[in-house]
């Protein structure tokens, strides 16, 4: 329907079918959809097109989906560019299992998602599916807080050209082209072309982006058989903004970025290094192949390879506080302490490279089954990742030192996986059992050691995760239950920290109502998620901007979501959706000086109490819409003891987005407006902790961006 509000409270999103045509090859990756639809777990489905289209002008994914149920965005740069991620239910994106088209995204050491690396995905998406809690089995790592499946567009049967071009605040623009040829060779074959540039200053002092994506997709189709070839990906380069401010500084200069900050040696003179940045380039290259056996079975494989290759560079010093700690840090360079004119050199500064070369392929199966009160879903994947983790240094001061590698690990994981779904209808209701189980090998070797970097470590883990639920239908809605358990292995990061780091595991308790009221459509949600040795953030970060984890023993999450959207009139929409929860580490301990501690039971960090978003849609006509869209979150702690002086306050942000659409002969034309944060609010809505002491990072006020789409066809 033309003119839907699009805070992902649309009949779509808000999880109540809407009729597809599921008869034809074409949207098959729809009747997978539907599938989910049906499904007993609480889920949002969201049509790119017409829910996040008219925002969508040049700002990550991310940030485009920061009104869902249950969301927080972030941003690094503090205008939704560059580095950005998001936590549901207070879990952050190592706890969200990413795809694209049901190949796993999230990076497999890491566990982290990292958009920047595909920058303007959205508008190569036609629809995003979100589970929020552990949701049902999928492809790559268990759903710690939700999962998240990105699935492309196909190109359009008719010949086109597109152009996407913004520009905004903090120098911010973007151009994008793209061109479709619509059907040819008989009907069977058709091919899509998108480019995308983006600049931005960013809103933080010098956190740049410049960022380039592409996507290319050819799709074939005869008979029951249709093939699609997709790669996709993008180079980003960023200036390093991960540390954030202290308290004082945000208060006085909350643009201030320290990054890259130094001393002259020879004047005294305070600097800041030019090239204080992160450069990495991903391409994404995947083969779909879906074939109908009959009216009963349907496959779909996908054989894919991600190839990622980058680096961050930073300047480093020696200081001459500690000679012993100098001639430590000159020995993870695998330096000795240089001597001039007979007494030992204790200050000089290095150039430093840190690289990841990546590699990740293999191969995920699904075959579909449909009956008349039956519906079942068989999964496989086996896919391997192979990194190599280098670093390169130059000195800068005496002595001159060439460019040479310091240190050197490489890591494998394999993945193998299954998992067997059925969903079985005895009138009013629907039964869902979901068995799942995964096998993970990763080994990981230093073959040049230095600087503290990598271990030598081999881990396997086998996972058995069972789910089930029950679906009750009342009229054009329904009621469900569900119970879900998971398991998940540590990342690269916990596990050099500490050896001995726990498994995460994971019990999952859902009731939700699902109710389709005339002209009001309503959603709700009640959550218990009992976690035994969760990984939390404990606030500290790594020398990459990474939050550091800890196991936190027992803890829960739990929590009601509502959602509603009402169609007052032609012209008037309201939507909204409120969440409420507890999150709670049970018995919490912690080491301080190697003296534990024990603080009881405390907030989980991260971790708001209260989520919420209302929004108004007004279209006077076709061609004009007017929206307004509040975002309130409340109180979160940025580590696990509940220090007060540790707290972010709670904040109410309210954007504006303004869309006018008009045809001229065979052109179609949308001018678009969007204005974030209106009432220029001073918030902070991510942060970090140094030696005991809050660091913020800084958030735009008010700033704008304008697009104009153009398509001819």
């Amino acid at each position: 329907m033309k003119g839907l509000f699009f805070l992902g409270l649309t009949a779509s999103s808000l999880g109540f079918a809407q009729t597809q045509n599921t008869d034809s090859l074409k949207t098959k990756e729809i009747e997978a959809v539907n599938f989910t639809k049906r499904l007993p777990v609480a889920k949002e489905i969201i049509n790119v097109q017409r829910d996040l289209d008219r925002r969508n002008l040049g700002q990550d994914l991310p940030i485009l989906l920061k009104n869902q149920t249950s969301i927080i965005s972030t941003s690094d740069a503090g205008n939704g560019v560059g580095y950005t991620g998001f936590r549901i239910r207070g879990v952050a994106g190592r706890g969200i299992n990413v795809m694209m088209n049901g190949v796993p995204f999230n990076d497999s050491e890491s566990q982290g998602t990292f958009f920047v690396n595909v920058p303007d995905l959205t508008s190569s998406a036609s629809q995003i599916v979100i589970q929020r809690g552990v949701g049902t089995s999928n492809n790559g790592v268990s759903a710690f807080g939700a999962s998240i499946n990105v699935i492309s567009k196909d190109p359009e049967d008719q010949f086109y050209v597109k152009t996407d071009d913004s520009y905004g605040s903090f120098s911010t623009y973007k151009y994008s082209a793209e061109v479709g040829s619509g059907k040819f060779w008989n009907n069977k074959l058709s091919l899509m072309g998108r480019y995308t540039h983006i600049q931005s200053d960013g809103y933080i002092d010098r956190a740049s982006s410049r960022l380039n994506s592409y996507n290319f997709t050819a799709l074939f189709e005869e008979g029951k058989t249709r093939i699609r070839l997709m790669a996709f990906g993008g180079k980003e380069k960023t200036y390093q903004a991960w540390n954030g401010i202290d308290r004082k500084t945000w208060e006085t200069n909350p643009k201030f970025n320290y990054s890259g900050q130094y001393t002259d040696l020879f004047t005294g003179e305070e600097k800041f290094y030019d090239n204080e940045t992160d450069n990495y380039r991903q391409n994404h290259y995947q083969l779909l192949w879906e074939q109908n056996f009959n009216d009963n079975w349907h496959l779909e494989t996908t054989f894919h390879y991600t190839k990622g290759k980058g680096y961050y560079e930073n300047y480093t010093r020696v200081d001459e506080e500690n000679q012993e700690e100098d001639a430590i840090h000159y020995s993870n360079y695998n330096l000795p302490v240089p001597i001039i004119d007979g007494n030992p050199l204790l200050q000089t500064d290095f150039i430093r490279k840190k690289w990841l070369n990546n590699d990740f392929y293999g191969v995920v199966s699904t075959l579909y089954g449909k009956f008349e009160n039956l519906d079942l879903n068989f999964g496989a994947v086996a896919n391997q990742y192979y990194g190599r983790h280098y670093g390169n240094v130059t000195g800068v001061y005496l002595p001159q030192i060439a460019e040479y590698e310091y240190y050197r690990g490489r890591s494998v994981k394999n993945e193998v996986a299954g998992f067997a779904k059925a969903l079985f209808r005895v009138n009013d209701f629907e039964f869902f059992g979901d068995l799942q189980l995964r096998n993970i090998d990763y080994d990981t070797k230093i073959l040049l050691a230095g600087d503290g970097e990598g271990a030598n470590l081999k881990k396997n883990w086998l996972f058995f995760n069972p789910k089930a639920g029950v679906n009750y239908r009342i009229g054009n809605g329904k009621i469900f239950l569900s119970y879900a358990h998971a398991q998940r292995e540590p990342n690269r990061d916990d596990l050099i920290a500490n050896n001995n780091v726990k498994v995460e595991k994971l019990h999952d308790f859902e009731a939700g109502f699902e109710k389709q009221l005339g002209k009001v459509s309503l959603t709700a949600n009640l959550y218990y998620m009992y976690y035994v040795n969760q990984l939390v953030l404990n606030g500290e970060l790594n020398n990459v901007g990474a939050f550091i984890r800890t196991n936190s023993g027992e803890s829960y999450r739990r929590g009601i979501e509502i959602g509603a959207l009402a169609k007052l009139s032609k012209q008037w929409e309201v939507s909204g959706n409120v969440s409420l929860s507890q999150n709670r580490n049970q018995d919490f301990k912690m080491a301080n000086k190697k003296v534990i501690k024990d603080l009881g039971n405390t907030q989980i960090s991260f971790s708001p109490d209260i989520i919420a978003n209302l929004g108004l849609n007004f279209t006077p006509n076709k061609s004009f819409l007017f929206s307004l869209m509040n975002q309130y979150v409340g109180k979160q702690y940025l580590d696990n003891t509940e220090n007060k002086n540790l707290q972010l306050n709670d904040y109410l942000l309210t954007d504006f987005n303004a869309q006018y659409q008009f045809r001229i002969s065979n052109n179609d034309i949308a001018l678009k407006l969007l204005v974030n944060n209106i009432f220029d609010k001073k918030y902070v809505n991510n942060g970090a902790v140094y030696s005991g002491q809050p660091y913020y990072f800084s958030q735009a006020g008010i700033n704008f961006m304008f697009g104009i789409s153009w398509k001819i066809q």
